[in-house]
């Protein structure tokens, strides 16, 4: 008879699961004993790591991801990016290991009390199993409800004793739908309300590119006539930044950011909240005169939108359905917005600088992964996303998320044959909130480059101290870190960048390794301006 186990791997498998992402622990070994040989283990040294390498490959691979946790503490090591990978709405299945059934009552040592509600809210559901023979049934929901729009994290808490148990019949296959069409009379109200607006404006946010639909953004941008920009801090980008109608990121605070529609009578976001603020800068939420239309696959975000009317629906196919719909606009298109001007070359570098230097070497099809808060506006105006799936970063605020997401990305780029190029750009506070990613970057031997802004400071603090006025804030300095050192102490190439010029070489070479590269720049220490 099988086992629970076998069971479940042969689970696994049929789910295309045969990546697991981790650090293994006591509790989680009668799991993991004999390995398969179809599977393959990436090892994190730290469960933060895990969760975030995970969550990256899932976004680049457009697949769900099984991550395994060590019980209570490995769960609690992880929950900063499992929160992120709640907000990134990325369909990841946690699994994490509990104590022996036969002593739980007892609550030994490595017990998880109350396994279901410790990952809570940031899972979608989470379960621990009544019976070991339920672990396959189990795993089967979880991976039903991770993937099911909005896609997001599931929780399953599985009893380290469980695995040898004799199993139940394997619960029969079955598929689930992921995509959803709108609502057709709503969305025949929002094309009317379009076509008769007098100067629409559109927002597109990380679900359009989720949903593959670029090029229906960019479709209805053209039929309208109008501008476009992308919703505030996303997480992916929605829309080809070289496009003529694109211009740019609008600013995440309510008052700045009804300023910068103003003058427009119907805004229609897609694929976003409405809107991702922070911080609180009062205003008020739309410009005079303007309605807001929104679309979203995220119950959520509909109930929580502050105004305007909202249509559930698969970001794409709402998309295909406007440009259907909409008629051509009989007015010119919106004039392009002006490239920002070159910026002066100093010692040490400013942001811009090194971001133009950038974006001069920018590989074709390169991916980007970010992580560099106090840089984030230089780096958004120097180099454009112009392709899908090619910006990756943390929705929720949080770091930590930067590095390993790229060794996750850069994995995926590698298992799925795709080999597209992938750059890291985290800044040095972040760079050592889950330094151990190059570690396991190094052993996969990834040709991951990692570009490092080095101000020696959280200067977003800074800044955002001078924002809300609050002088005097302790330990926003960062002094006598060596950057160098640590790369190479994990296994990375890693060499100080001065100039724009050995950027471009530095990046040449690292992106032709045989493993991971780390190029610390140092650059200006001016604190940016938040908004």
């Amino acid at each position: 008879m099988a086992t629970v186990r076998e069971t479940t791997y042969d689970l696994l498998r049929s789910l295309g699961l045969t990546t697991v992402f981790g650090n293994p622990g006591s509790t989680e070994e009668p799991f993991l004993q004999e390995f398969p040989a179809d599977f393959h283990y990436v090892l994190a040294l730290h469960e933060a790591s895990a969760v975030a390498i995970a969550d990256g490959y899932a976004q680049a691979t457009g697949r769900p991801a099984h991550v395994n946790l060590h019980t209570a503490p490995g769960t609690g090591n992880g929950m900063g990016n499992l929160v992120t990978a709640w907000h990134n709405k990325t369909p990841l299945i946690v699994t994490a290991g509990q104590q022996a059934r036969e002593m739980l009552l007892l609550e030994p040592r490595l017990t998880s009390r109350r396994a279901t509600e410790f990952a809570q809210p940031y899972v979608k559901w989470a379960y621990e199993p009544v019976r070991a023979q339920d672990i396959p049934g189990a795993l089967l929901r979880a991976y039903a409800t991770a993937v099911q729009p909005p896609a997001g994290p599931v929780f399953l808490s599985l009893p380290l004793d469980d695995w040898a148990q004799p199993a139940d019949p394997p619960p029969p296959p079955r598929s689930v739908a992921t995509r959803y069409a709108p609502d057709p009379e709503q969305l025949a109200r929002f094309a009317d309300l379009l076509a008769g607006s007098r100067n629409p404006a559109l927002v597109f946010g990380a679900a359009v590119d989720r949903a593959d639909a670029w090029p229906l953004a960019a479709a209805l941008a053209e039929r309208l006539a109008a501008p476009v920009w992308s919703a505030p801090a996303p997480e992916r980008a929605g829309f080809p930044e070289d496009h003529p109608h694109y211009r740019g990121v609008l600013p995440f605070a309510i008052g700045p950011l009804a300023d910068t529609l103003r003058g427009h009578d119907t805004i229609l976001v897609v694929g976003a909240p409405v809107f991702r603020y922070y911080p609180y800068v009062p205003g008020e939420y739309l410009p005079d005169g303007a309605r807001l239309l929104h679309v979203t696959d995220d119950p959520d975000e509909v109930a929580r939108a502050p105004v305007g009317d909202s249509v559930l629906a698969d970001p794409g196919l709402a998309l295909a359905a406007l440009v259907d719909l909409v008629p051509r606009a009989d007015r010119p298109p919106p004039d392009p917005s002006p490239a920002p001007p070159p910026p002066e070359v100093t010692t040490p570098l400013s942001a811009d600088a090194l971001f133009a230097a950038l974006a001069r070497h920018w590989p074709a099809d390169g991916v980007l992964v970010q992580e560099s808060p106090s840089n984030l506006s230089a780096l958004r105006r120097q180099l454009r996303i112009t392709r899908p799936s090619s910006y990756f970063t943390m929705a929720s605020g949080g770091l930590g998320y930067g590095l390993p997401a790229a060794v996750g990305v850069a994995l995926a780029e590698r298992d799925t044959g795709r080999g597209r190029p992938v750059v890291a750009v985290i800044g040095d506070g972040s760079f050592h909130y889950s330094v151990q990613a190059l570690w396991t970057a190094a052993r996969l031997r990834l040709p991951l480059v990692v570009v490092v802004p080095v101000n020696q400071q959280y200067a977003i603090l800074k800044a955002f101290a001078e924002l809300k006025d609050t002088p005097g804030v302790p330990g926003l300095d960062l002094p006598g870190l060596d950057l160098t050192a640590v790369a190479r102490g994990y296994g990375c190439d890693a060499r100080v960048v001065q100039t724009p010029d050995e950027l471009g070489e530095a990046l040449a070479d690292g992106l032709a390794a045989d493993g991971p590269t780390v190029l610390p720049v140092p650059i200006s220490t001016d604190p940016p301006r938040i908004l």
